[in-house]
């Protein structure tokens, strides 16, 4: 129906997360009709976000580094509490939790949730007991979201973990069941993390 690289950039943008074929061929045409130098703005924006973004080898967090760092700001901050581990599902969670202004302790990037759907656990559950074999984490909050993946993602972290013996946590109530942290005000994340059991 379309052209062929019209309908070849519709396929792509319908790959990005929440995003339909019809928001995708908005996304096109948005495009074409964008002047040059917004054009060439938006491609060389795209560039460099590969050029600058690394993600840190400890705990997954994308960061804007130009030398060869390999932990991020959280992970490389002395002030932050080394014993605590938040573990959350993706990285706008994290941004979240730190809006709040509540947690001084280190993350985890789970990178996706368990797929009840498929047999295969599609997070960095490896990477994670590497992190937790490697340091000398007192207490693990698991600050997954309150929907059903997430719970289904909270048991089976909480199953791989047992053997560590160490305190786990989950947040408290205060977040809707079916919400996602993202959506969440940082009052009701705040008095999440202060009801965490």
């Amino acid at each position: 129906m379309y052209p062929k690289s019209i309908q070849k950039l519709i396929d792509l943008f319908s790959k990005f997360p929440t995003v339909g074929p019809r928001t995708a061929s908005r996304f096109v045409f948005y495009l074409i009709k964008l002047p040059q130098e917004k054009f060439d703005e938006l491609l060389n924006s795209i560039t460099d976000l590969k050029k600058a973004i690394k993600t840190c080898s400890s705990c997954f967090n994308p960061f804007e580094s130009l030398d060869d760092a390999e932990l991020c700001p959280i992970c490389k901050d002395n002030s932050r509490d080394k014993t605590l581990l938040c573990i959350v599902e993706k990285e706008i969670d994290l941004i979240s939790i730190e809006k709040t202004k509540k947690y001084k302790g280190l993350y985890f990037i789970l990178g996706g949730t368990i797929n009840l759907k498929k047999s295969d656990k599609n997070i960095r559950i490896k990477e994670l007991k590497q992190r937790i074999e490697n340091n000398d984490f007192k207490e693990i909050i698991i600050a997954t979201n309150p929907t059903t993946e997430g719970e289904a993602t909270t048991l089976f972290i909480e199953r791989e973990l047992k053997s560590f013996n160490i305190k786990i946590t989950r947040l408290g109530r205060g977040l809707p069941v079916g919400g996602e942290l993202e959506y969440a005000d940082e009052e009701t994340l705040s008095s999440a993390f202060e009801g965490k059991k």
